[in-house]
């Protein structure tokens, strides 16, 4: 293993890679990692730092929750410094609007990316943008006492930063629309229950349950895993036929591959 090696670290997240594993922690505990459009920024910038060796990324949060939600100070009407206030925002074009969420978003949309797989390591409260960091990525451990909830409807907002995707797909549209519509807390035995986590641990096993996950996948062939994951992304927007003809197109460039056979 090499030395752990900081790429990034500024606006509450630090990334750091060891070898083919990368970490990306949000960094604030004291205000329990409260998302601002500069923490989004950064999170889009340590995607695009990845270097091309990083087959997993492990996400977490310092301290007792992972992460709170949208920072209240986006509401008030000063904003953040040198940022303009969401009431600021909500005052220009809708498609002034539409391109400021679009580039929030980013922060969100990497995670699943076929080259990597992602886990979240999710302990305490996971609140809105939280929940939907959570659900950015490809896998969830859980601590015992984590907390998911989705709060933007009794905020008389919807939930914009790509979570809707993942947790109809996880726990079904009815499930989905009574967790975000009452904005109650998902528990760590309802999340294992639902598919919302892989896995729940003790709040001190958390870290090492995703050092050891990690290892696990890197067990099989770099190659192989990325055909795999773009496989079973893809399963949900394509029918049978579909899905059977892809399964043979992959399975046709892994059996090339290991032949040696280049087109």
């Amino acid at each position: 293993m090499t030395s752990l090696d900081s790429v990034l670290d500024k606006d509450g997240v630090r990334l750091t890679v060891d070898d083919a594993v990368a970490t990306v922690t949000l960094t604030n505990p004291a205000k329990r990692n409260a998302q601002s459009p500069a923490l989004w920024r950064a999170l889009t910038e340590a995607g695009r730092a990845l270097p091309g060796s990083v087959r997993v990324v492990v996400l977490r949060g310092e301290g007792k929750s992972f992460s709170a939600g949208l920072d209240r100070q986006a509401f008030t009407p000063e904003g953040f410094d040198g940022e303009p206030s969401f009431l600021d925002m909500a005052r220009g074009s809708e498609a002034e609007l539409d391109a400021t969420i679009a580039e929030y978003q980013e922060a969100f949309t990497w995670w699943r990316r076929n080259d990597i797989v992602s886990i979240a390591a999710v302990q305490g409260h996971a609140i809105g943008a939280g929940f939907q960091l959570a659900l950015a990525c490809d896998l969830r451990i859980v601590a015992e006492d984590v907390q998911f909830a989705m709060r933007e409807t009794s905020l008389g907002l919807v939930p914009d930063l790509t979570g809707t995707h993942p947790l109809v797909n996880l726990v079904g549209y009815a499930r989905a629309l009574e967790i975000c519509a009452t904005g109650r807390f998902v528990h760590a035995e309802e999340a294992e229950r639902t598919g919302l986590a892989n896995l729940v641990v003790p709040a001190d096993e958390l870290d090492a349950a995703a050092r050891d996950l990690a290892g696990a996948l890197l067990a099989a062939p770099r190659d192989a895993v990325v055909e795999t994951k773009a496989l079973l992304s893809g399963a949900v927007s394509r029918g049978y036929e579909e899905q059977r003809v892809a399964e043979r197109a992959a399975q046709g460039r892994r059996l090339r591959d290991l032949a040696g056979i280049t087109d």
